[in-house]
């Protein structure tokens, strides 16, 4: 199992991306995994994001404690970036009926 802060990164990562491109649906079920590893696995709840110019700030209530972590902008938009400066490497193909 990941750690907490592994999960919180993977999860803050492709939810930046899922965000930004609703209509991505491998980004929408990849944020939907992490997120029930964070609620489900390590019993997360109350997840808030808020974000500055340099950081992401994650707070979040753990065995009735609140906790907060950060992540550097850059780090978590990685993903982002990387798709929007090759978009033809990320084609989003739609769910067949």
């Amino acid at each position: 199992m990941q750690s907490v802060q592994d999960a919180l990164y993977n999860w803050l990562t492709i939810k930046i991306v899922s965000d930004a491109r609703p209509d991505d649906t491998a980004a929408k079920e990849t944020k939907d995994l992490f997120e029930g590893m964070l609620y489900g696995d390590h019993g997360l709840s109350d997840i808030e994001v808020t974000k500055d110019e340099t950081m992401y700030y994650v707070s979040y209530t753990q065995k009735n404690k609140s906790k907060k972590t950060r992540f550097p902008v850059e780090l978590i938009e990685i993903m982002l970036n990387q798709i929007n400066s090759e978009p033809e490497k990320y084609v989003n193909y739609p769910i067949e009926d």
